[in-house]
């Protein structure tokens, strides 16, 4: 193309938006704020410990491989996946726990083992959540979301009623199980989605399917190495890539974007592809005349979870962990109400529990383990060192609790992550950690738009526009926003 293409931000999105361009022969520069790539999911390493900062689920494997088979490669040919089995350890109480085993026909004999008849309940829900899979990711995702015309795809209009665009995944989900044990198992995955189970169309039980049948898988030596092995890809086919280097500005002239201040150093661009804080390179970095969206209607979007986190390093092995442990132990609805419908910090909160040293010996000493310690909250609120003290007294009373052994004592490393740190970090907006929450009302052209209305020649993808929040629909948002900087550098010629 010999053209001219920045990318702000070197998050999953740029990456993907990056290597794809690259492919088709732009230049592309990539600036990147932090000193490494990753966006939220880099990673940190102190004293042997080694985290992943942000997403720790590898799931929808197809996606990431659909990826880098354009290339001609594979995910194997930059990072060693395996399947983790059990997928996770849920944890009801001190004396209650279930692991959900990998395979499907594992997971209906879990079912059938703790209500009678959801083991065949079970069956049919997935075939439900397969053919939703199916449409939803082959036939919706991987759209502009420019006109409402793009989704009369007739396998969509044939089977509207199976998607249950229009019911909730509560109710959805509570027509056919009704064993507490069973339903935040199959409500848990929404909230990463950003919306409560109430407010989230069950089309979306389609992560269900996600999770029981493609599996939970882990890339050895962390989710960081789908970073690298991103970037490698994209640096192969040209793509350039400047760490420290957040963008101050985009200017613009009649109505079209020339390019970026970076550093107080000015860059042209024929094309920009923005994957930073939609609402930051809106309201931040354009002049007032080419915003489209205002502060009013950023702040009548329902955001989804920010989170809380903690890095722990341990200096022994924790028996009572897998490498992936739900919490379920206080009311899941009275969380999900404190994130969306009544924000506040929770009183009784549920947490997610990570200890990938159960998998790999080489993210911690040997004999000690490295744990993630997240749990999601509200985007917007107060964040204090008080506060942060106070769940992380919390969290490890919790832990020490309900897997009967001393942890307080044996941690030698700590680190925590809150609003505040997405917002310096990210710009994210309201501190928030995973975009605009899945409801019937943000979804698909009701998302902030990919294509600036005011700039031509300037596109956004990342998890506040399409299609959403989550590293596989991130990869898939900088395919997109690629294919539609091609078909604007062609419109050009």
């Amino acid at each position: 193309m010999s053209q001219d293409v920045i990318v702000i931000g070197a998050g999953f999105a740029g990456l993907a938006a990056a290597g794809r361009l690259a492919q088709d022969g732009f230049r592309v520069k990539v600036f990147e704020k932090n000193s490494i790539p990753g966006g939220r999911a880099r990673k940190h390493e102190k004293d042997g410990f080694l985290f992943d900062l942000g997403p720790s689920w590898y799931w929808l494997p197809d996606v990431y491989e659909s990826y880098f088979k354009q290339f001609g490669k594979s995910a194997s040919d930059y990072y060693d996946l395996v399947r983790l089995d059990p997928s996770y350890r849920v944890f009801y109480s001190k004396n209650e726990l279930a692991d959900i085993p990998a395979g499907k026909s594992n997971v209906i004999k879990l079912f059938e083992s703790i209500e009678k008849g959801a083991g065949e309940k079970l069956g049919k829900f997935l075939e439900e959540a397969s053919y939703k899979y199916e449409v939803g990711v082959n036939n919706l995702v991987y759209k502009p979301a420019r006109s409402i015309l793009e989704y009369a795809d007739w396998n969509v209009l044939r089977g509207f009623f199976r998607l249950h665009i229009l019911s909730s995944i509560h109710k959805y989900v509570r027509k056919n199980f009704s064993d507490p044990r069973l339903l935040p198992i199959l409500e848990f995955p929404v909230i990463f989605l950003g919306g409560t189970p109430k407010r989230t169309p069950a089309m979306y039980n389609l992560m269900n399917y996600a999770d029981i049948v493609l599996g939970t898988w882990y890339p050895m030596g962390g989710m960081y190495r789908v970073i690298e092995g991103m970037k490698d890809l994209a640096e192969s086919l040209g793509a350039e890539f400047v760490f420290n280097a957040p963008v101050q500005q985009i200017k613009v002239n009649d109505k079209r974007a020339t390019g970026v201040v970076v550093n107080d150093e000015f860059y042209s661009a024929d094309i920009i592809v923005a994957t930073a804080d939609y609402h930051h390179v809106e309201q931040e970095l354009l002049a007032p005349p080419f915003r489209y969206y205002n502060e009013k209607y950023w702040d009548s979007r329902e955001m989804a979870p920010s989170s809380i986190i903690y890095y722990l390093g341990i200096d022994k092995k924790i028996n009572g962990l897998k490498h992936n442990n739900l919490f379920f132990d206080e009311d899941f609805e009275a969380h999900t109400s404190d994130i969306f419908e009544n924000p506040r910090w929770p009183e009784h909160p549920l947490m997610y529990v990570s200890a990938t040293s159960k998998t790999d010996p080489s993210v911690a000493p040997e004999g000690m383990e490295n744990l993630m310690v997240l749990i999601p909250v509200a985007a917007g609120l107060e964040d204090t060192p008080e506060i942060r003290e106070k769940y992380f007294n919390l969290m490890v009373e919790k832990m020490e609790r309900v897997l009967g052994e001393p942890i307080a004592g044996h941690i030698v490393y700590k680190r925590s992550y809150a609003h505040k740190d997405f917002i310096s970090d990210y710009n994210a907006y309201k501190g928030n950690a995973y975009g605009l929450g899945n409801t019937l009302m943000q979804t698909a052209i009701l998302k902030p738009k990919m294509h600036s209305p005011k700039v031509k020649n300037l596109l956004y993808a990342g998890q506040l526009t399409t299609p959403g929040p989550g590293v596989p629909p991130s990869i898939i948002s900088g395919q997109v926003a690629a294919a539609e900087a091609v078909k604007y550098a062609n419109k050009k010629k």
